[in-house]
């Protein structure tokens, strides 16, 4: 039997569960990754910033030793140094020029010799260093000037901004990298900026050197975190990709599964599948048919006949039992009420109706239209309360019942003595007859509690003036026992199983 039930869901539920399904790794793997190359780039710009400071302090470690051995000669006469300037420009691979400076005074450059020039020490950063966008000689070109006072003795030393901006370019190849040296800062192109040191919006780093006035700033422009994730991790986004779709079949495939019971049962009843099997009910007395209980059988197309305890209880829960019921009530009408005409007596036709039913009134509006399919007077229709659901007193069901009474339908209650709720049901509603369970009825003779119980059962029905049907009876022992205690009418194999509809106008013809 392919029905095992879970909880039904929507067809807009279920799609969004399976996009999720799909969706869920493939994001959560993006997030880690995202994460992971966002740490990768914060990692690769502190490392850079700490390299380009490495290599500008060896820089300015040849600038300031060249800066100590000149000023000791400051105040000397500017013939008797320059050539001792220009020694230190030949010797020393990153300086540019060299300058004496004597109380504030540059007075002798290694370019000019005598030279004339006020220093301002505000000029230059804790004292020390001047990031200068060229001078008369050359000019947008970068500098960075190193100053060195002991008194009145001072010593200028230029750095070269081409050493800079190539450090620049080369350490930061895949990185923004920025010199700062107090309000202006050089960039990799060399040139040297007056405004607000941009921001890096990515993985930025800033890191201060501790021997020197000035601070490198390392980052990334914005979207090189998904840069660096497409040229890295192409083979995990391919990866992600299929666990995503993985993902999306597994949860379309087990929604598909925990929802099967109901769909598998509405493609039968739109497949017309269900069909009624019909199983005679006799008089007591003489044997006759007297009517027929309708049953509902699953003729699926793979499994062939399905029994209806494997089915009607997914029906019941999922809703789809009342739409089956009508859906048998009127294949019912198109098999029997072409021959109703030919009944002698009014035919009993039982048909089982559950809580599910009994929620509203379209019921009354099923059995009106049932019984305008037969000639008038020719049937009886029994609706047979089954107990596998608790049916409600309440005013709607009230009325219900009412209104079933006035088209002339009869209530009855199955499997009698085996519910909670039977003589409840005989309390709250107008009952017609009992129907007793199969399980009392297959103890006559064998079990004297039970026997009681149905002698109870039958004188009870006969106080309160009620038509009484014995279900499951097999034996001729049984049928002569029910028939002495006056039960009104008998069902079971002993008189004929289930059979389609066909095959019970054959028979019904014979009796």
């Amino acid at each position: 039997m392919p029905l095992t039930f879970k909880t039904r869901r929507k067809r807009s539920t279920r799609i969004v569960v399976t996009v999720l399904s799909g969706l869920l790794p493939i994001l959560l793997g993006f997030s880690i990754l995202y994460w992971q190359a966002g740490r990768a780039l914060s990692q690769s710009t502190q490392l850079t910033a700490e390299e380009a400071i490495r290599q500008f302090d060896l820089m300015l470690d040849n600038t300031a030793e060249a800066a100590r051995e000149l000023v000791p000669l400051a105040g000397q006469s500017c013939n008797d140094v320059k050539l001792a300037l220009r020694e230190q420009v030949t010797r020393r691979p990153f300086v540019r020029s060299t300058n004496l400076v004597w109380d504030d005074n540059l007075y002798c450059s290694s370019l000019f010799g005598d030279y004339q020039e006020k220093i301002n020490a505000g000029d230059y950063t804790q004292g020390t260093l001047w990031l200068m966008n060229g001078n008369p000689v050359t000019p947008n070109t970068a500098l960075l000037v190193y100053r060195l006072s002991e008194g009145k003795q001072g010593a200028l030393t230029t750095l070269d901004g081409y050493h800079l901006s190539n450090v620049l370019r080369l350490i930061g190849r895949k990185t923004v990298l920025l010199l700062q040296v107090g309000p202006s800062w050089l960039s990799a192109d060399g040139k040297v900026h007056k405004d607000a040191l941009p921001l890096l919006p990515v993985a930025e780093s800033k890191r201060p050197s501790s021997r020197y006035a000035f601070t490198v700033a390392a980052g990334f422009p914005a979207g090189e975190t998904w840069r660096y994730m497409r040229s890295e991790y192409p083979p995990l986004f391919s990866l992600l990709i299929f666990f995503g779709v993985v993902s999306g079949l597994i949860g379309h495939v087990l929604q598909k599964r925990s929802s099967s019971p109901s769909h598998e049962l509405q493609r039968a009843l739109e497949a017309a599948e269900f069909v009624p099997y019909f199983q005679p009910v006799v008089h007591g007395t003489n044997k006759k048919w007297s009517g027929t209980e309708v049953l509902m059988r699953w003729n699926h197309p793979k499994e062939g006949l399905v029994r209806p305890d494997l089915f009607i209880p997914f029906a019941e829960h999922s809703g789809l039992i009342v739409p089956m019921t009508r859906s048998l009530m009127q294949q019912t009408a198109q098999l029997l009420a072409p021959v109703s005409s030919s009944f002698e007596e009014p035919f009993h036709i039982g048909i089982n109706i559950t809580a599910s039913h009994c929620k509203d009134l379209e019921l009354v509006e099923d059995c009106r239209e049932f019984l305008s399919a037969f000639a008038p007077g020719s049937i009886h229709l029994v609706l047979e309360l089954t107990e596998r659901e608790l049916i409600e007193p309440t005013a709607i069901t009230l009325q219900l019942f009412e209104q079933l009474h006035a088209l002339g339908v009869m209530i009855a209650i199955d499997d009698f003595g085996t519910g909670h709720s039977s003589l409840g049901y005989l309390r709250q509603f107008n009952v017609d007859f009992l129907k007793i369970d199969q399980s009392f009825v297959a103890m006559i003779g064998a079990d004297a509690l039970s026997r009681h119980i149905l002698d109870s059962i039958i004188e009870l029905s006969a106080k309160l003036d009620l038509g009484i049907v014995a279900e499951g009876v097999e034996t001729e022992e049984q049928s002569a026992y029910l028939t002495a205690h006056g039960v009104n009418f008998l069902q079971g194999y002993l008189f004929g199983r289930p059979m389609p509809g066909a095959d019970f106008i054959d028979a019904l013809s014979h009796h």
